[in-house]
């Protein structure tokens, strides 16, 4: 198995990110989303992305786009990466109708960060569940070393060591390869970790800002805090995150009591105020500082219902 060319499906802030460093490293890659527009809006983010995502911007001459709606396209793709919505359903959708069109050889993996492999080979036929594995990375890709590689029970070995190799060698990856367990490694403890720090300022009252400056640095975190790290990755995702740990792990679990739906933040994401990535904001906003959402939380008001 030998990878030259590669195909990113989902063109949001992770898919994007993927192919922009696919790009970066030389190889040429397709780019594949509902619509030609969605694509094109993805490119535009990549040439303005701060800090950058790109070399240069010629390095979108090595990207492609392409729709869902002929996935015939990926048939001489050596690795595809699932980069959709953190949606179960979705997903098997997706690799039912993407199946007939891969090549014999190529490998398929998801960017999921929540849902295990287990669940997403489900159905499919046992040589495709032997080139499937999970490849979660980090936003933003270009920048964050770290790359979870989760192996199935029916993923060929063979198939881990040719995309550890690709991602450290070509890509720049740290691979750390992970159990296929709820959340993995960095998410299992992580989202866990933002989930605690919300809980807190929402019991204790306290402001946005406040709780940034404390559970950063500190706390030997990046200075964002929680709330502006939410902001970072997209309240949106963040949210589909939450969900899917909360429906996978067990009973019981001390993530539970800290895990539930949160009316402030579904309230800005219905807003559209998604975070950075929606160049309007979602905690902290150009022009404002988050002071009313931060009297709100304090105040009760939108208090997460468990």
């Amino acid at each position: 198995m030998t990878i030259n060319k590669e195909c990113v499906i989902g063109a949001g802030t992770m898919g994007s990110g993927i192919a922009g460093q696919v790009a970066n490293a030389g190889h040429e890659v397709l780019l594949l989303d509902t619509s030609l527009e969605v694509c094109e809006r993805a490119l535009e983010r990549l040439k303005k992305s701060d800090p950058p995502a790109l070399f240069s911007r010629s390095v979108l001459d090595r990207i492609s786009i392409g729709t869902i709606d002929d996935l015939s396209v990926v048939a001489d793709c050596d690795w595809i990466v699932e980069a959709i919505v953190e949606r179960l359903d979705i997903k098997r959708t997706l690799y039912a109708n993407l199946v007939p069109h891969m090549a014999d050889h190529a490998i398929l993996s998801s960017n999921t960060s929540t849902i295990p492999i287990s669940l997403l080979v489900e159905g499919l036929d046992k040589d495709i569940a032997r080139r499937f594995a999970i490849t979660h990375f980090f936003n933003p890709v270009r920048y964050m070393r770290l790359l979870e590689l989760v192996r199935g029970e029916a993923t060929d070995p063979v198939v881990m060591d040719v995309l550890a190799d690709y991602c450290d060698r070509v890509l720049g990856k740290g691979v750390v390869r992970c159990a296929d367990k709820p959340g993995f490694l960095g998410n299992r403890v992580g989202v866990f970790a933002l989930q605690v720090g919300i809980d807190e300022t929402t019991r204790l009252g306290i402001d946005i800002e406040t709780a940034d400056a404390l559970m950063g640095r500190p706390m030997g975190i990046p200075k964002t805090g929680v709330f502006g790290l939410y902001d970072l990755i997209g309240l949106d995702l963040m949210a589909d995150v939450v969900r899917s740990l909360r429906s996978i792990l067990p009973e019981g679990d001390p993530f539970h009591p800290v895990g539930g739906e949160n009316d402030l933040i579904n309230d800005l994401c219905a807003k559209g105020l998604n975070g950075a990535k929606g160049g309007i904001g979602g905690f902290y906003r150009d022009g404002e500082n988050g002071a009313q959402q931060a009297l709100d939380l304090a105040s009760g008001k939108n208090r997460p219902r468990k």
